[in-house]
C-alpha cells in the first residue's frame, strides 16, 4: 500500500482538519482536571494569605507581651552640654544636671628629636616599660638603628591600652603616647630607660565631675552610667547652669502597641471575610466559604479574645476601650484606652503579659496560634492534604494526556489508511472510466 505523507493528499478528503477537530474533542476529558487543579491551587494562595495574616497578628500580639512595651520611658533635656538616653528602668520625674569638669585621656610627649626624617636612626638604645592604670606592664626594646617609626609601632603592638604616634612641634618630632580611656584611672605609667626621650605629662588624666539634683558623682567617663537608674547620660561640654532632665511614661508607644495589635486582628478578619465571601449577584464565592479549617480557626480566635482576667485591675478588652463590632472586627475607644494606661499602666501590661508565672491575653493567643501555625498545625494540615490532592490531579492529567495521545495516533493511523485506500479507489476509478471511454469509442466507429 502507497504511503501517504500528509492526510488527504491522496484522497482530496479533509482528513487533517478532521484530525484536529478530533484531538480537540478528546482534550476536553482534561478540562475538568485543570478546574479542579486550578481549585485547589486558589485554596492554597488562600491558606497563604490567611497565614500571613494569622503571623502579624501574632507577633503583634507578642510585642505586648513584652513588659518593657509597658514600661517605657520618654525623655527630653534641656540644653545642649547633655544627652540623656532611658530605658524602662528610668522612673518618671525632674532632675537637675550640671557638668564643672568633663573626663579626659592622658597624653604624654617625648622631647623633640631634631631628625630629617621620622624614619631615621635616633642612635639611642634601652628598654621603656608602660603600663595604663592597673594594667599589665609591657616592656619596649629599643635599640640603636631604631627610629621614631619603629618605636612607635613596637609600643601600638604592645596593645598596653595607650596609643604611640608622631607630631612635629615645627622644631622636630616628638613621640605622643595618649591613653586610649579617659578618667585617672587610665594614667599612663613609664619606667626603664626613658631619660633618653624626656617625656613630659601634656594633658592630664580627669575625672568627669556632674551633680544630679544637687548630688556629686565623679565618673571616669564622659558617658555616665549608673548614676540615674535607667539613664545614661553624654557629656560634651560643662555647663554654667543647670540643665533639666525630663523622664515620663511613653503613653504614645504604649497606645501605638495596643492600636498595632488591634490593627492586625481587623486585618485578618478583613482577610477572613473575603476567602469567605458570597456574591449573589455574580454568584461566586471566597476561595474558603465552608472551609471546615477556615471555620475552625475563625472559632478559635473568637474564642480568645473572650480572654478574662479575674485578679487584674482590668479583666476584660473591653475594660481597656476595645470593643467587638458586629462585622468581627475590634474597634478602640481612645480616650478610655488612654486614660487606663496613663492611670496604670502595670495593670494594662498584667492584662497582656501576664503576671507572677501567670499568663495573660498574649500568651492564650500565641498558644491558639500555635495550635494554626506551627508544624502539625491546623494550617499545614490543611495545605498538605491540597498538596497531596494536586499530586494525585497531576498524575490523572498525565495519564489522561497520554490515553488522549494514543487515542490521536490511532486515529491517523486509521486515516492514513483511510486515504491510501481512497486514493487506490481513485485510481483504478480513473482507469476504469478511461477504457470504457475507449471502449465507447471504438463501438461508436
Amino acid at each position: 500500500m502507497a504511503t501517504i505523507s500528509s492526510l488527504g493528499i491522496g484522497s482530496g478528503l479533509d482528513l487533517s482538519g478532521l484530525l484536529d477537530d478530533l484531538e480537540d474533542a478528546e482534550k476536553q476529558k482534561l478540562t475538568p482536571i485543570v478546574a479542579q487543579q486550578q481549585s485547589y491551587k486558589t485554596k492554597l494562595s488562600a491558606f497563604g494569605s490567611l497565614e500571613s495574616s494569622l503571623t502579624a497578628l501574632r507577633d503583634a500580639a507578642t510585642k505586648l507581651s513584652d513588659p518593657e512595651t509597658f514600661s517605657a520611658v520618654t525623655s527630653s533635656m534641656t540644653g545642649d552640654a547633655v544627652t540623656a538616653t532611658t530605658t524602662g528602668d528610668a522612673v518618671a520625674g525632674r532632675y537637675q544636671v550640671s557638668v564643672s569638669q568633663l573626663a579626659q585621656a592622658q597624653s604624654q610627649a617625648s622631647k623633640s628629636f631634631d631628625v630629617e626624617s621620622t624614619g631615621d636612626d635616633l642612635g639611642i638604645s634601652g628598654k621603656l616599660a608602660l603600663s595604663v592604670g592597673s594594667g599589665a606592664v609591657a616592656n619596649i626594646d629599643y635599640a640603636e638603628g631604631d627610629s621614631l617609626e619603629d618605636i612607635r609601632d613596637a609600643i601600638n603592638a604592645a596593645d598596653t591600652g595607650a596609643s604611640a604616634s608622631i607630631v612635629n612641634d615645627g622644631a622636630g618630632n616628638r613621640l605622643v603616647l595618649t591613653s586610649n580611656a579617659t578618667g585617672t584611672d587610665s594614667k599612663i605609667t613609664l619606667s626603664g630607660d626613658t631619660e633618653a626621650f624626656g617625656f613630659s605629662t601634656t594633658v592630664e588624666a580627669q575625672d568627669a565631675e556632674l551633680t544630679v539634683n544637687g548630688i556629686d558623682i565623679t565618673s571616669q567617663s564622659n558617658t555616665v552610667k549608673g548614676a540615674l537608674e535607667g539613664v545614661t547620660f553624654d557629656l560634651t561640654s560643662t555647663t554654667s547652669g543647670a540643665e533639666t532632665l525630663k523622664v515620663s511614661k511613653d503613653t504614645e508607644s504604649m497606645t501605638k502597641a495596643v492600636k498595632a495589635f488591634v490593627t492586625a486582628y481587623n486585618s485578618f478578619q478583613s482577610t477572613s471575610d473575603a476567602l469567605t465571601s458570597y456574591d449573589s449577584e455574580s454568584d461566586t464565592a471566597g476561595a474558603l466559604l465552608g472551609n471546615s479549617t477556615m471555620r475552625t480557626i475563625e472559632s478559635r480566635l473568637r474564642s480568645v479574645l473572650g480572654y478574662s482576667d479575674g485578679d487584674g485591675t482590668f479583666s476584660m478588652l473591653s475594660d481597656l476601650g476595645i470593643e467587638r463590632q458586629l462585622d468581627g472586627t475590634l474597634e478602640v475607644d481612645d480616650d478610655k484606652l488612654s486614660e487606663a494606661i496613663s492611670s496604670d499602666s502595670d495593670a494594662v501590661s498584667q492584662f497582656f503579659a501576664g503576671v507572677d508565672g501567670k499568663s495573660g491575653l498574649s500568651a492564650s493567643i500565641d498558644d491558639t496560634m500555635g495550635t494554626i501555625l506551627d508544624d502539625g498545625g491546623l494550617l499545614q494540615i490543611a495545605t498538605d492534604g491540597i498538596d497531596s490532592t494536586l499530586d494525585r490531579l497531576g498524575d490523572r492529567y498525565t495519564r489522561m494526556q497520554e490515553s488522549i495521545d494514543s487515542t490521536v495516533e490511532r486515529y491517523r493511523t486509521q486515516f492514513a489508511s483511510l486515504d491510501s485506500l481512497v486514493s487506490q479507489m481513485n485510481s483504478t476509478s480513473s482507469y476504469l472510466t478511461q477504457q470504457f471511454d475507449a471502449l465507447s469509442a471504438q463501438t461508436n466507429q
